[in-house]
């Protein structure tokens, strides 16, 4: 029989609300019904960097002297800010470590790693500048989160903060693809520039993917196609642009990008601006904690503002997202969601966490609601902030790789058992 809609606005909510399954008839979840089960397309972007640009540059030398200082004292409170320029780079901060570092020595030594062994590329790190500021860790702050004595369990957060895990079933390593192919694309130029593929490129570098999508009825997202691919990377004056263009699709994007994904339709920006010769900390000021988004989601889910790098696991910004993203990915994996977002929240000094949140879009399994995932979330993970630092195995030297690329998702690299989070955890419901 035909159901002719109603005109009221009363008799309008009486009629929605008729149409949601009963389990799903809370008003948030009326909500969430309505929004996230209409199908509807759509375009999405998202960027990445190279390590050799100056904000990544600046995330890898912090992250360098968090792993020095883990390296010789798992104890050590670190939060090292970084900073450059042309001609130099600055460290800046509060570390207490017993560890003996040579702080101008590990900088020197990331930024060689990165390419900069040249003026003419942006910085030499034999002769560039180094500045030291570090100083000690407030006795205050040091205080309220643990003392020598403090049991894991009891162990503080190291500030306030809300931090966020998302996971999506759109890809095998679960992370959306934008971010996968931008990030991919990035660490491909990085390759080809180290193994003498493509000799004239240089570390700096920027990728962009714009895809579309379909938003199908349970709530998952399938790409659909390439829309835009845009590289703008640094490169020897010697590099004409025709060439690199050539390159670039040849070399980088054929060997990144899926052909299913790429159609005649696809657009390419190959170095929109022309020439890129001047590049690194000589074409701009890098900071650390600049590029947030590039090291999470590449603007899917959300963000609670938090940098990563250069700080230790005690730093909840940093240790609970990645706990954010395990629990995600946990439930996607476990085919409980079709993709999820998931919030912690900390007080400082304070072990548990002052709330926790998740939202699967709508794309439960089996009638599954937040609800029922929530209380699964709460049966298998424990979130205060120093257990989720044990059960990740956080007290190690392994910051450093984790500062390009993506934290979370690994689609550029192979496999690493040092990103825990990224190994989904056996749940029991």
């Amino acid at each position: 029989m035909h159901r002719s809609l109603p005109h009221s606005l009363a008799s309008i909510l009486l009629f929605l609300v008729s149409l949601v399954p009963a389990h799903r008839a809370s008003p948030h979840s009326l909500v969430q019904f309505f929004f996230y089960t209409q199908e509807c397309e759509f375009l999405f972007t998202s960027e990445s960097v190279n390590e050799g640009h100056p904000d990544k540059l600046a995330d890898q030398v912090s992250d360098a002297i968090v792993d020095a200082c883990f390296a010789q004292d798992p104890k050590s409170r670190v939060a090292c800010e970084t900073c450059t320029g042309t001609g130099f780079v600055m460290v800046f901060g509060e570390i207490t470590t017993n560890a003996i570092v040579d702080y101008e020595a590990v900088v020197r030594e990331a930024i060689k790693e990165i390419g900069f062994d040249a003026v003419e590329k942006g910085l030499d790190y034999k002769t560039c500048e180094v500045l030291n500021k570090l100083h000690g860790q407030s006795v205050e702050i040091g205080e309220c989160v643990a003392k020598a004595e403090t049991k894991p369990e009891d162990v503080g957060a190291g500030d306030q903060g809300h931090m966020f895990g998302y996971a999506t079933d759109e890809t095998p390593e679960m992370m959306p693809l934008t971010h996968s192919l931008a990030t991919g694309l990035g660490y491909k130029l990085t390759q080809v520039r180290k193994d003498g593929t493509l000799p004239l490129l240089r570390p700096d570098g920027k990728t962009q993917v714009t895809i579309e999508y379909k938003k199908n009825k349970d709530g998952s997202m399938c790409p659909l196609r390439v829309h835009t691919i845009v590289i703008s990377t640094q490169h020897d004056p010697a590099y004409t642009q025709e060439q690199l263009g050539k390159d670039l699709k040849e070399k980088v994007i054929k060997a990144v990008v899926p052909a299913k994904y790429l159609d005649d339709k696809t657009i390419y920006h190959m170095n929109p601006s022309g020439l890129f010769t001047i590049g690194g900390p000589e074409g701009d000021g890098g900071l650390t904690g600049r590029k947030i988004i590039i090291d999470t989601y590449g603007g899917w889910g959300a963000h609670g503002g938090g940098a990563f790098s250069g700080k230790d696991p005690t730093k909840v910004d940093r240790s609970a997202a990645y706990y954010c993203r395990w629990i995600a990915k946990s439930l996607v994996s476990a085919g409980l969601c079709k993709r999820c977002l998931v919030q912690l929240s900390y007080a400082i000094g304070v072990p548990a966490p002052l709330s926790i949140f998740i939202d699967s879009y709508g794309s439960g399994a089996d009638g599954k609601t937040d609800q029922d995932l929530l209380a699964i979330i709460e049966a298998n993970f424990d979130c205060r902030a120093g257990m989720l630092v044990r059960e990740l195995d956080l007290l190690k030297p392994k910051y450093k790789k984790t500062a390009c690329y993506g934290h979370f998702g690994n689609a550029a690299r192979a496999a690493d058992p040092d990103f825990t989070w990224e190994v989904p955890k056996k749940l029991k419901y």
